[in-house]
């Protein structure tokens, strides 16, 4: 009977030392639950309007869960007289192992969430950067595809991408093509400006606005050298350049206007 007492004693002083604390670490935790539901929901409403890639809105969401989940879980553990400090060290070290660990690829997770949120591109734009050329197929949290010109796939990683420079040949909406052009000293300049500006007036995928230009840009060895600068949308650009090269031509033979060859080179075959 005695030993019952003693226990009934024991209990009604542990009600009383750990009651309230178990109790308040109880609300604290319902309370902080309820916080951390209502920041996520802020959190994903934000981001949602500021346009963020769902793959970058689903890692930062769970990240941020994550931090604020173990952040009340700490509290709670702490509240209820369990000394923490030892346990945040335990977080932190391992924090700073796991960051070593994947110090590259942190560093491309950096650099992508730059470009999510800086936007220097998209997908679909026609860009230069890290010694590669093309259209901008994905952007991942970790790497930016890109298409080339000869339908080559490029994986760029991304904190390259942020740290190096980026030529945007899209942003703008409209692209000069420049090609230089030769012909004959003895050919009228007046003549072959009509006839090169023709050529790029016809041309329905030459914009009209910036207009095209055609201008005398050197007096080279053997030939009058004209600048031939059309504009044109970035998806024609390819179009736009080859047929700019084949009219050129064509349009030049017609008008007997010579482009001058070497012919110290021609008489040296022929001999």
């Amino acid at each position: 009977m005695e030993d019952a007492q003693l226990w009934i004693n024991k209990g009604i002083d542990f009600a009383v030392e750990f009651g309230p604390k178990l109790i308040g670490a109880l609300l604290i935790y319902i309370i902080g639950s309820w916080v951390i539901k209502k920041l996520m929901k802020l959190l994903r409403k934000g981001m949602t309007s500021k346009e963020y890639d769902k793959s970058l809105q689903k890692f930062l969401l769970s990240l941020a869960k994550w931090a604020l989940t173990i952040f009340l879980i700490i509290t709670v553990i702490s509240m209820l007289g369990v000394e923490t400090t030892s346990f945040a060290a335990l977080i932190a070290a391992a924090g700073l192992a796991i960051g070593l660990a994947l110090q590259g690829s942190l560093s491309n997770f950096a650099g992508g969430v730059l470009l999510i949120i800086f936007k220097p591109y998209k997908i679909g734009d026609l860009i230069e950067a890290q010694d590669s050329l093309g259209v901008v197929k994905e952007i991942e949290i970790f790497t930016t595809k890109l298409v080339t010109p000869d339908n080559k796939l490029a994986i760029i990683p991304n904190g390259a991408m942020a740290n190096g420079n980026i030529t945007n040949y899209t942003a703008e909406g409209k692209i000069r093509v420049d090609t230089v052009v030769g012909v004959g000293y003895a050919e009228n300049i007046k003549k072959t400006k009509e006839v090169l500006m023709g050529v790029l007036t016809s041309n329905p995928k030459v914009l009209q606005d910036p207009a095209p230009s055609v201008n005398v840009c050197e007096l080279a060895d053997s030939s009058i050298n004209f600048a031939v600068r059309p504009y044109c949308r970035p998806e024609d650009y390819w179009d736009v350049y080859f047929g700019t090269i084949e009219n050129t031509k064509l349009a030049l033979d017609a008008a007997n206007i010579e482009i001058p060859y070497p012919h110290a080179v021609e008489i040296q075959k022929q001999g």
